[in-house]
């Protein structure tokens, strides 16, 4: 019997440690945004071989959509000011997706995206807040043209609006 109860409390434990979520700092160490990760992403990760990475995923992740609430008591999407896409144009061979949007119509279907390059960025993309900090830093190279037009629909405050954003050249 007290083998039977020890071998009960170490299953018991393995699943709690296993099912515990990580800290906001601990993700970040991990290359997970906590605020953002929603686990139906991570349910995705199988699909492209990418199964070591799913059990921090899901201790990363939130349930439902990345949402925050409104003074109505309704949820929706919290999303930023601006959004600056960084990328290097020698990094585009090897990026063929982002060469596609960066050298596309897409990016002026975002008035409050701006496309910088700069020389050796690895593809990257910079939410900012109203008052102009940082709120978020994005690694997009394995991120296809889909997957960037959908999250600027998602996160940016006024996503199809007006055709004019900035193209600059840092290199």
């Amino acid at each position: 019997m007290k083998t039977l109860l020890l071998l009960l409390s170490s299953v018991v434990y393995f699943t709690v440690t296993f099912a515990e979520k990580l800290s906001l700092e601990e993700c970040s160490a991990l290359g997970f945004s906590k605020d953002n990760l929603l686990c139906s992403s991570c349910a995705l990760l199988p699909g492209y071989d990418l199964d070591i990475l799913k059990k921090h995923c899901d201790s990363c992740c939130v349930q439902g959509s990345s949402s925050v609430q409104s003074e109505s008591g309704a949820n929706k999407v919290k999303t930023y000011a601006k959004a600056v896409l960084e990328v290097c144009a020698c990094k585009f061979p090897s990026h063929p997706q982002i060469k596609a949007f960066c050298q596309s119509d897409l990016p002026k279907k975002f008035p409050t995206l701006t496309i910088k390059y700069i020389g050796g960025q690895m593809p990257q993309i910079k939410l900012y807040e109203e008052d102009g900090t940082v709120a978020e830093t994005l690694a997009i190279n394995k991120w296809d043209t889909d997957t960037i037009v959908e999250f600027l629909e998602t996160y940016l405050n006024n996503a199809g609006g007006q055709e004019s954003n900035d193209i600059t050249d840092s290199e």
